[in-house]
């Protein structure tokens, strides 16, 4: 019998188990093997570490060991509109990560007395009168583990979401990104705006010699025709790459309404992504899994009667602030706002040659 099943080993998991480790009985269950030789799957994303959840590091009293860091690390944001042709400069400071590496940095954070058991694909679950009955596939088997407290942590797919609640269709995207080898290196992000493509945006992400370039598009048959179109505009506007890599993609959930975000139940509690943690401006992630986790962890500090209210309470500043996202987003993707913000030069700084 567990304290705390998580379904779910990324940022908003690990970090669940680690903070709760100490106190209670938790067990971890993901597909992939964070704690066996690296590669396999990665996750799709740019492995950036915004200024916010740079805070939540700090916060968490944690620095980046070398290993886990890629290069350069990005002091700026090249923003380029394709269908206007308009391009500016904005200062930024990210942290350029390897994201796999990341995340298996933060599982060796996590205290021996964690029961993990990877490679394990969660099934189901149902509720029972000791709390919550888990299944997964672990090691060809069917395995059965019982819980006072299901947290699922498993992302924008999540499946434990999916039998609690279902997915909403509204605001789901797919996010495409690909590396290839590139010609030089660029030292700075660049996003790329072009409603042709998607109602969201593009990105070029230089990751040591190589380079991702990825895209958020609405969920639909039509998702890799149109990042490949978008690949090839960005080649014919000067951007040399070639010899691609390999290809990743994900489900990408953006909160458009409140019915987005979905904390769970009392017995079931959902964090990160899986509970629409994500910000609807620029889909960054990773500081909202350290934030609902560490709500989470205070709710429980309480004890497990009334934690999904606690966690309702200290998880309120996340979506204040993903209400304000939303209110800024017109002047990023609506494309006449964007116009006229770019032609402003509001905010954005020249490059010294």
């Amino acid at each position: 019998m567990y304290d705390v099943i998580i379904v779910g080993g990324g940022p908003a998991g690990s970090t669940l188990a680690r903070l709760l480790g100490d106190k209670m009985k938790v067990l971890i269950i993901d597909q992939r093997d964070l704690e066996a030789a690296p590669g396999g799957f990665e996750k799709c994303c740019g492995g950036l570490l915004a200024p916010d959840a740079q805070e939540m590091l700090a916060r968490f009293g944690l620095g980046l060991p070398k290993p886990v860091l890629a290069s350069p690390q990005l002091f700026a944001v090249r923003a380029i509109d394709l269908a206007t042709g308009q391009e500016r400069f904005y200062p930024r400071n990210y942290l350029n990560v390897k994201r796999e590496a990341f995340d298996r940095w933060l599982i060796s954070l996590l205290s021996p007395q964690v029961e993990r058991r990877w490679r394990a694909q969660f099934l189901d679950f149902r509720i029972v009168a000791a709390g919550v009955e888990v299944s997964f596939l672990w090691q060809g088997k069917k395995h059965k583990a019982t819980g006072r407290l299901l947290v699922g942590a498993d992302g924008a797919q999540s499946r434990v979401r999916r039998k609690l609640a279902g997915i909403p269709s509204s605001g789901l995207y797919v996010a495409v990104q690909q590396s290839y080898a590139a010609s030089r290196a660029l030292p700075y992000y660049t996003a790329v705006f072009d409603p042709a493509v998607t109602d969201f945006y593009g990105w070029m992400i230089p990751k040591d010699d190589m380079l991702l370039v990825g895209a958020a598009i609405p969920a639909g048959p039509d998702v890799l025709s149109r990042f490949e179109r978008l690949a090839q505009k960005l080649q014919d506007c000067g951007f040399a790459f070639s010899d691609s890599g390999p290809r990743q993609g994900t489900l990408l959930l953006r909160p458009r309404s409140r019915g987005t975000l979905y904390r769970g139940t009392e017995q079931v509690i959902l964090i990160g992504e899986a509970a629409g943690w994500i910000s609807p401006s620029s889909a960054e992630g990773i500081s909202y899994a350290f934030r609902s986790a560490l709500a989470l962890c205070r709710a429980l500090e309480q004890g497990f009667e009334g934690a999904l209210g606690r966690y309702r309470r200290f998880s309120k500043g996340l979506g204040l602030d993903i209400l304000g996202k939303r209110a800024k987003s017109p002047a990023m993707y609506w494309p006449f706002l964007r116009r006229l913000a770019m032609g402003s030069g509001l905010l954005s700084i020249d490059i010294i040659e």
